[in-house]
């Protein structure tokens, strides 16, 4: 099978295979530099340890248990009490001791005569060229000399790396087989997800993506299954949206056209028809300008395009002005709006942007209230907040479609007490506006009852 230079198979392999290399390389250079003097150390405390145990022993037995000390740890001894001399195990290979030799017998005499208790030497056999460590302990009668030699390791080194060497080919070759497996059960869920994927990018929605055994594959198909099902409400919103804003552009198009052909046709001789038929036509148009307006601003504030302008103002004063713009709804179709407000609230926000609240949430209090057509409008006071309520008497919201009526053009089944100028995105805007100003808001609906949107602003 071919591999790929940037594929999860050739990867897989190619670590692997560095990973094993590196391992051999790193015990070869600290068995260069390390194994000796580990070695050497090793030897070292065994010699402490022996002398440590010679002390211990009483005088009067020593001579007995010299024997089984220096065959059980590889050492030979010599024990000198004034003329008499007994050796132990001074046969076995690389022993000194007793053999004439020049050096140690200077150095056994110069342990002797230095009369310490106990002295170590770590020496180089002159006749063999071998290290060596010499130990003399005062055991009281006399001296016990123990001599250790300290092979040459070289030779133990080449063999360890030539097992290194053929245990390192042996790692690669298993890497080789490992990589092989891990690779393919990692890359074929990988692979399927992709292809997958491939149909969801091409708007095919419905796609699942199966979980496997491997925790991030299964977040990553999980991710996936989120972005499908959100893809797909998204592409349902998006249906609607261009279904809902056509039929918002067609319908005062189509008014604008018919009252245009009317005046043109008909009423232009008759200056009253034609004034009223005009102030349709005028009307319409501030339709169509409120709507692209909002769709305006609603984009810039999504793509985060629109700046707040935080300044000082009277949130009363700007309750007050916005509700002149319906004295005409109050007297022509008797609609009552009920205040609960402070004379003065003084807070800090972007003062177009919450009269721009204000006014989408009263207009869909206006829009949804019932027959009593009372809009019901609180400001209550906090230590560090305004609450702002805005409550209509209506049919209400049921519960499980309160939270999507912050989305764009979200259709709920019950009828407007009055066909107001409504876009359908006011409640989008004034969401996008109080999360851009990081507000608390929210809405409580009771079915036949009524609904409250409120929002808190800061003093």
């Amino acid at each position: 099978m071919k591999l790929k230079t940037n594929s999860i198979n050739f990867k897989t392999l190619l670590y692997l295979v560095i990973f094993s290399i590196t391992i051999l390389l790193f015990l070869i250079i600290a068995q260069g530099l390390f194994l000796k003097y580990s070695y050497e150390k090793y030897q070292e405390k065994k010699i402490k340890k022996i002398t440590n145990n010679i002390v211990s022993i009483d005088n009067s037995v020593l001579y007995k248990k010299l024997e089984r000390i220096a065959y059980s740890n590889s050492v030979c001894m010599e024990y000198v009490m004034g003329d008499s001399i007994l050796t132990y195990n001074t046969l076995m290979v690389g022993c000194e001791l007793n053999k004439d030799n020049t050096q140690i017998i200077n150095l056994m005499d110069n342990i002797m005569y230095a009369n310490e208790d106990v002295k170590y030497i770590k020496l180089i056999n002159k006749d063999s060229d071998i290290k060596a460590i010499l130990s003399g302990i005062n055991v009281g009668n006399g001296y016990v000399f123990v001599y250790s030699p300290l092979e040459d390791i070289n030779g133990a080194s080449i063999v360890l790396r030539t097992q290194l060497l053929v245990v390192t080919i042996i790692v690669i070759v298993i890497a080789c087989f490992l990589s092989y497996f891990l690779s393919n059960k990692i890359t074929k869920p990988i692979v399927n997800i992709t292809k997958k994927a491939k149909k969801l990018g091409e708007g095919n929605y419905n796609i699942h993506f199966d979980e496997s055994d491997v925790l991030e594959i299964d977040e990553l198909a999980n991710t996936l299954n989120h972005v499908g099902s959100d893809l797909s409400k998204i592409d349902e919103l998006r249906r609607d949206l261009m279904a809902n804003v056509s039929h918002d552009l067609k319908t005062p198009l189509t008014m604008i056209r018919a009252y245009a052909e009317m005046v043109r046709d008909i009423t232009y001789k008759d200056k009253e028809k034609m004034d009223k038929d005009l102030n349709v036509i005028i009307e319409e148009t501030e339709r169509l300008n409120i709507l692209v307006n909002d769709i305006l601003d609603l984009s810039k504030m999504q793509a985060d395009a629109d700046t707040l302008n935080i300044e000082k103002f009277d949130l009363v004063e700007v309750i007050n002005a916005i509700l002149r713009r319906y004295e005409i709804l109050k007297t022509t179709e008797d609609y009552k709006f009920v205040l609960n407000m402070p004379d003065k609230a003084m807070v800090h926000a972007d003062k177009q942007k919450i009269m721009q609240v204000i006014y989408n949430l009263v207009n869909n209090a206006i829009n949804y209230t019932g027959e009593d057509k009372i809009v019901y409008i609180n400001v209550k006071r906090s230590i560090k907040d305004y609450l702002v309520e805005i409550r209509d008497t209506g049919k209400g919201i049921k519960k499980d479609e309160i939270p999507y009526i912050w989305d764009k053009y979200y259709k709920k089944d019950k009828k407007h007490q009055r066909n107001v100028v409504s876009t359908g995105i006011g409640l989008s805007i004034v969401r996008e506006i109080l999360v851009k100003h990081k507000f608390d808001y929210g809405v409580k609906s009771v079915l036949n009852e009524g609904t409250t949107f409120y929002f808190k602003i800061k003093k």
